[in-house]
């Protein structure tokens, strides 16, 4: 059986392949725009006072800068900490364009041999760079549940993760969490992971919440922090047994989150045993770079710590 098959079983869970479960954006291109018109003058960046509409205002000037640096549908590009909202806004951008986000790990990792991948020159801010752009533009290309979202470098795998995935993975966490809409939010995570894009970049708009670092009611960190302020993220899944209610355990090959206390997120299964995490659902990634490196048994991916 090809890796590609035994992925596509790994994303299947009980009898609901991911297409037959369809969460109510198709895209996290679609997502913006359906959240706009839900929530449009509800602000969604408390801090910097941007609405959801102004926000999908400076997408679409974003991705018109983009085209005219030259970036092309479905190209790789390095995502670069510019700061707060620009980072989030150049993601968003890039998506809008329908071209992929690539994170960095480590800025030791030379990916330059691995995968081809563009860095745009970004000394300017950002919102400089796009001020004098028109706040529309339609896209040539609008990415597929299964395209290529986000791809994560790592110093052992490159790993590819889906639009469907992280939009899933999102609902998941939302639903778990109770993230409600007009709530007010905040995650520290810097810009170097999956969980960064899941938990800053996506859930605020998925959830319609309001994100402030000023008495943000629920908040997600590494951190310590207390049941009823917020949510500890951790990536020692293999100590699940000392995990506490408000404790999230994450992997990137599972997108982001697996579960909240031990309780699984919305369409995951998973198992650990002798540190190793077999798991399964609609969040699993698309795949590694090397498919050689991928290990499945019983339809679950295998994961070692």
């Amino acid at each position: 059986m090809q890796p590609e098959e035994l992925l596509y079983r790994s994303q299947t869970i009980g009898n609901i392949e991911p297409i037959e479960y369809m969460i109510p954006y198709p895209s996290t291109q679609a997502l913006i725009e359906g959240q706009t018109l839900k929530f449009g003058d509800q602000i969604i960046y408390e801090d910097h006072n941007i609405t959801n509409m102004g926000f999908y205002k400076l997408i679409q000037k974003t991705a018109h800068w983009l085209n005219d640096e030259g970036i092309k549908p479905k190209e790789n590009v390095l995502i670069q900490d510019i700061g707060f909202p620009q980072t989030i806004l150049l993601l968003y951008g890039l998506w809008h364009l329908g071209a992929r986000g690539t994170i960095v790990e480590n800025t030791d990792i030379d990916i330059s041999s691995k995968l081809p991948v563009k860095i745009i020159n970004l000394e300017n801010d950002l919102l400089q760079n796009i001020s004098s752009y028109p706040s529309n533009y339609t896209p040539r290309y609008k990415a597929l549940l299964n395209d290529t979202a986000v791809s994560i470098v790592s110093k052992n795998n490159i790993i590819f993760l889906s639009h469907y995935g992280l939009l899933v993975n999102a609902s998941g966490l939302q639903k778990l969490s109770g993230l409600k809409p007009g709530e007010r939010f905040f995650c520290d995570l810097p810009p170097l992971s999956s969980f960064w894009v899941v938990m800053s970049v996506i859930l605020p708009i998925y959830s319609g919440c309001i994100y402030t670092k000023k008495g943000p009611s629920m908040i997600m960190t590494f951190d310590n922090i207390n049941t009823g302020s917020g949510f500890k993220l951790r990536k020692d899944w293999e100590n699940l047994d000392d995990f506490e209610e408000n404790h999230v355990a994450v992997c990137t090959e599972n997108t982001a989150a697996i579960c909240i206390g031990k309780k699984p997120i919305h369409l995951t299964e998973f198992s650990i045993e002798n540190r190793l995490l077999s798991v399964k659902g609609h969040s699993v990634m698309n795949g590694y770079l090397n498919k050689n490196n991928m290990v499945f048994k019983n339809d679950y991916v295998i994961i070692q710590k």
